[in-house]
């Protein structure tokens, strides 16, 4: 009720808690601010869960507040009443419970002070979420009280005042890179609050270095391609196929910006060299999942350009120049073979959507085949667009709603997912009403999970078509009337065009493509082998003087 009277407070009613959570969390991800979760007592506050932990994995900020009963009412079989203390175990930046409350001046000072420390704790020293558990005994109204109103007049007016906004400190020593003739710059997945500011960041240390970038494509970098010159290189995956050529594109040093990028084939690479790495993250926590030779430098990309000295080495040219040349006759190669390819393939969407959505689109990418299409085909561009996605725990429970979340009081905003996906969060389509904004679904439906087909288990049948493809045999179209959900299908590439290149304002739809998993796994395996092979040879013939083994 409080929240709901507060006229600077928007507050929006959804039945089903974990797709709450997931709202809120797209909204978190689009403004970089706390929003509030509010429940009841009992389950309500524990079908958060997953959200939280994806908020505290991807560092994204949630201020949850769970009503409880009063201490009396606990442990002895009270209706609603659970233990709700440390409900998130650790996947909190902290954990409180509020004091009953009291009519005191006291108790209200209590009450502010503790609110304004947990909103900070929700960004610093890294964005996550706080958990404030908070009691209440009857009455629960908020029904007048003429002697609440009379002590209400007695507050003094700049209670509030001092309170000021929360701003992250930085470093201030210079920088200075340790010696490198082949360096390269990694930059992860990243959804940054300034992603052009980001991006500059990033070109001024390739700048500087002459390092070059392999840029990931949940990464602002492939978005903003004209910063960083000829250094980008987006099919990293790709060239490093080809063993030969990987041990030959060895770095001697690497520079890593954010989180590990999603493509195992770079992970392997990067793994099996054992290279001096240091990574740029404001975190505190380990972000090396590979346990190498790995120094954390705790700041800001856009901090650490900023104090990073000129370098006095010089980087090796013929090693720039292999991987540009490796980039371009891989990129033109991929782009050739999409292009050509008339069948409704799953990773020619991505590759699509790269090149025809109006600038700035907000984009939200589903996990589990739409990420790694993304890596491996989503193409550099000048067109700015905003990428969002959860690779924090990387599940693929809550992408709807997080999709409608960050489309909330945003620009138009598309959503890239396949059919199982979106079927674990259809309760998310009840969010619909409450929409300011609308939300794009290009809907990938191989009837089941596509990314299984890609693995070594998919030769294993039965029972690998019913116990992990899971087709579900669902009628999107039923499903939209359900929910008065706009539902076209899409028949040729050229249709995805026209319906893409100009974004509806209000409501949600969903454009529906129809894909055949077999066809889409066996084009990966053999295209990817072929232009993996195909590129040592290239490069043999390139009358250049590049020393890189071969």
């Amino acid at each position: 009720m409080a929240f709901v009277q507060h006229p600077q407070i928007e507050t929006i009613p959804v039945l089903d808690e974990r797709s709450a959570s997931f709202f809120a969390l797209g909204i978190a991800k689009q403004t970089h601010r706390p929003v509030v979760l509010i429940c009841s007592s009992g389950t309500a506050g524990a079908n958060f869960y997953p959200a939280v932990i994806e908020a505290h994995e991807n560092r994204v900020p949630l201020l949850v507040l769970t009503a409880d009963r009063p201490p009396e009412l606990r442990y002895c079989n009270a209706g609603q009443a659970i233990e709700q203390q440390k409900l998130f175990g650790n996947f909190t930046n902290y954990s409180t419970e509020l004091a009953m409350p009291e009519l005191n001046v006291s108790r209200l000072q209590y009450v502010r002070q503790r609110s304004a420390q947990c909103y900070q704790q929700c960004l610093y020293p890294i964005s996550g979420v706080v958990h404030i558990n908070i009691p209440f005994r009857d009455p629960l109204a908020p029904i007048v009280d003429p002697e609440i109103e009379l002590w209400c007049d007695r507050l003094p007016d700049d209670f509030f005042d001092h309170l000021q906004p929360f701003t992250k400190p930085q470093l201030h020593q210079s920088i200075k890179l340790p010696n490198s003739k082949r360096g390269i710059i990694i930059a992860g997945v990243a959804q940054p609050e300034a992603p052009e500011a980001y991006v500059r960041a990033i070109a001024q240390i390739s700048k500087l270095t002459g390092f070059i970038i392999l840029a990931e494509a949940l990464s602002p970098v492939r978005n903003y391609d004209h910063f960083c010159d000829r250094n980008l290189i987006s099919t990293y995956d790709t060239i490093l196929r080809n063993p030969k050529l990987a041990q030959s594109l060895k770095p001697d040093f690497v520079l890593r910006i954010g989180e590990m990028p999603t493509s195992k084939i770079l992970r392997q690479w990067l793994d099996t060299n054992l290279i001096e790495t240091w990574i740029i993250d404001e975190s505190d926590r380990s972000l090396d999942s590979l346990h190498g030779k790995t120094h954390n430098c705790l700041t800001s990309v856009t901090n650490f350009a900023n104090l990073l000295e000129n370098s006095s080495q010089t980087q090796d040219l013929t090693y720039s120049n292999a991987w540009e040349i490796a980039e371009n006759q891989t990129r033109e190669t991929i782009d050739r073979l999409l292009q050509s390819t008339t069948n409704l393939f799953e990773g020619k969407a991505a590759w699509l959507l790269s090149q025809v959505l109006p600038s700035n689109t907000p984009l939200f990418i589903s996990n589990s085949m739409p990420v790694r299409d993304m890596e491996y085909f989503w193409k550099p561009n000048d067109r700015t667009y905003q990428i969002y996605v959860n690779r924090g725990a990387n599940g693929i429970d809550g992408c709807l709603s997080t999709a409608i979340g960050i489309a909330h009081n945003n620009q138009p905003t598309v959503m890239l997912t396949g059919d199982l996906t979106l079927l674990y969060d259809t309760n998310g389509f009840l969010i619909r009403p409450y929409l300011q904004g609308h939300l794009t679904i290009v809907l990938l439906n191989n009837n089941g999970g596509g990314i299984f087909g890609m693995l070594p288990i998919a030769q294993f049948d039965p029972p690998f078509e019913e116990f992990f493809s899971t087709p579900q045999n669902i009628e999107f179209e039923n499903l939209c009337k359900t929910y008065q959900v706009e539902y076209e299908q899409i028949q040729s590439w050229e249709h995805l065009t026209d319906r893409l290149k100009t974004l509806p304002t209000q409501g949600i739809r969903i454009l529906e493509l129809k894909c055949d998993r077999g066809f889409d796994a066996k084009w990966r395996k053999e295209k990817f082998s072929a232009i993996a092979t195909g590129l040592l040879g290239f490069l043999a013939m390139i009358q250049v003087n590049i020393l890189i083994g071969f």
